[in-house]
């Protein structure tokens, strides 16, 4: 077709031209598609279905033709306007967006390090509070066991000095938002906004304010809320815009994310700063505990204390007395872990001292309670102990047994003798109740052995007892050989049976 094509496009003055020859001239606005008359001669003018103000002109030698291909064209050139529409849309949206995607890189680099809570919520509510231009904004993290929302963060004023927010304040707007889960806003501008409940007690520059819930889903669990960001004082306007809201609400899963990964860090700082404290507290309850030199030649002796936890309650000393006597104790706190090991210290630091003296046994053991009744007393703690002294030129042992169950003599031959107790456990014993008594002794052949409950009371994965019958028979099989030997092959043995240990575990043979 002959002719010419242009696109016009309608203001309030009229039609001007976007595409085509500019001819330098305007169209008046017509009501619909008519043939008008142009300073270029007659021309076919029709609006562009779907895109308001667009107009198609199109010009030919006849009338006919030029409305027949005006109708050929226009599917074309809407197509073309749609398209351009679209990818003015994705531009602006792009645009508008990104801040949003600055910001979440920045959260993104924040999850990629190891921080601390307190420095990724910092770094967190500094880059929100400036994309969105706020003078003063704060991030406040969930503490399950008080049930609050503790500051952990803030621009624009000092959070130092700041009291926890329990959830359930009824003026609190973060704690409102943090049971609500939803966002919380207030525009002083907007007859439609209404103002926080209880007054405006905050003392900011300007009223308007966002709160934004904080949540994370951890893969395989459903949403939680683990803070709340506050921000106010808006740069340029007290006024936070709905681009400002969309922004912080669609990052807050993201700061979730960071807050709940800074908080694991922390807590699994925590907890190897906990184990580091726990392994030198184990290191320093065993040695605490004597070492066979200290007899020197006066006496064979093995001894293991294992305990189930980082620290027991099991215990053991022995001590030189003079002209060949040997001194040996054995008990067994009534629990275990910290509680345990504190009573455990407080005994071996008394017992040093009454062992040392020149005492019998029961002397030793009344001694020892009288030192300690007031802190057995307070703890609601007590203690079975077996206190014995060899005397192998004189061929006994004279011993004093608080209530523990498990000290035997074993002979070269026959079976062990058990050392029966001669008072209940100190802690449950008067003083002036503890007697004592004595067996004879075959120098270099007897066997002393003491052990706790924990060592024969370990069940296996079946749930069966290890038991005392079991050491026994493991005893009597090798008590020919060394302590050192012994104690390896009983200790062999329980682990062979697979014993599952609830309960510190002690075992001590002495050869005198």
């Amino acid at each position: 077709m002959d002719g010419r094509v242009r696109l016009w496009r309608a203001d309030a003055e009229g039609l001007q031209p976007v595409a085509g020859a500019d001819p330098g001239w305007m169209l008046p606005l017509p009501a619909g598609a008519a043939l008008v008359s142009t300073p270029e001669g007659d021309a076919w003018l029709e609006p562009v279905p779907g895109h308001a103000g667009a107009w198609l002109e199109v010009a030919g030698s006849e009338l006919e033709t030029a409305r027949r291909a005006a109708r050929q064209v226009l599917p074309v050139i809407a197509a073309l306007l749609e398209a351009e529409r679209q990818r003015a849309h994705v531009a602006e949206e792009l645009a508008g967006r990104y801040e949003e995607i600055d910001l979440l890189y920045a959260i993104s680099e924040i999850l990629g390090r190891t921080v601390r809570l307190e420095e990724a919520a910092q770094i967190i509510v500094r880059e929100v509070s400036a994309v969105v231009g706020a003078r003063r904004g704060s991030i406040m993290v969930y503490e399950e066991a008080a049930r609050t929302l503790r500051t952990v963060a803030s621009r624009g004023f000092d959070a130092d000095g700041l009291l926890p927010v329990t959830i359930d304040d009824e003026c609190s707007v973060a704690a409102r938002v943090f049971r609500e889960q939803r966002i919380i806003t207030y525009d002083p501008t907007n007859p439609d906004s209404v103002a926080p409940d209880c007054g405006d007690i905050r003392g900011y520059r300007g009223d308007s304010f966002i709160s934004v819930p904080i949540c994370y889903a951890a893969p395989g669990t459903g949403l939680r809320c683990v803070g709340v960001i506050n921000l106010t004082d808006r740069i340029g306007g007290d006024r936070f815009t709905l681009d400002d809201r969309k922004l912080v609400s669609a990052v807050a899963n993201q700061i979730g994310a960071a807050v709940e990964n800074a908080r694991l860090v922390d807590r699994d700082l925590q907890q190897q700063r906990l184990q580091r404290e726990l392994e030198l507290a184990h290191d320093l309850q065993l040695k605490l505990l004597p070492s066979p030199a200290v007899l020197q030649a006066d006496a064979e002796v093995a001894a293991r204390c294992l305990p189930a936890d980082s620290v027991g309650g099991d215990f053991y000393t022995f001590s030189r007395l003079g002209r060949g006597r040997v001194g040996v104790m054995l008990g067994d706190v009534a629990s275990h872990g910290f509680s345990a090991a504190l009573v455990m210290a407080l005994v071996m630091s008394a017992a040093g001292i009454h062992a040392a003296a020149e005492a019998t046994p029961d002397e030793t053991l009344t001694a020892l309670l009288d030192s300690l009744s007031t802190e057995l007393s307070k703890t609601e703690m007590h203690f079975t102990v077996f206190y014995g002294v060899l005397d192998p030129a004189a061929g006994r042992l004279s011993y004093a047994n608080a209530g523990h169950p498990h000290a035997f003599r074993v002979p070269a031959t026959g079976a062990p003798e058990r050392l029966e107790a001669t008072a209940p456990p100190l802690g449950l014993a008067a003083i002036g109740t503890i007697q004592r008594r004595q067996v004879p002794w075959s120098r270099g052949e007897d066997l002393l052995v003491l052990w706790t409950d924990g060592l024969v009371e370990a069940r296996n994965e079946a749930g069966e007892v290890y038991g005392e019958p079991r050491l026994l028979d493991c005893l009597t099989a090798h008590r020919t050989e060394s302590p050192d030997a012994i104690v390896n092959a009983i200790l062999h043995d329980t682990e062979a049976f697979g014993v599952r240990p609830i309960d510190d575990r002690t075992l001590l043979v002495m050869r005198i």
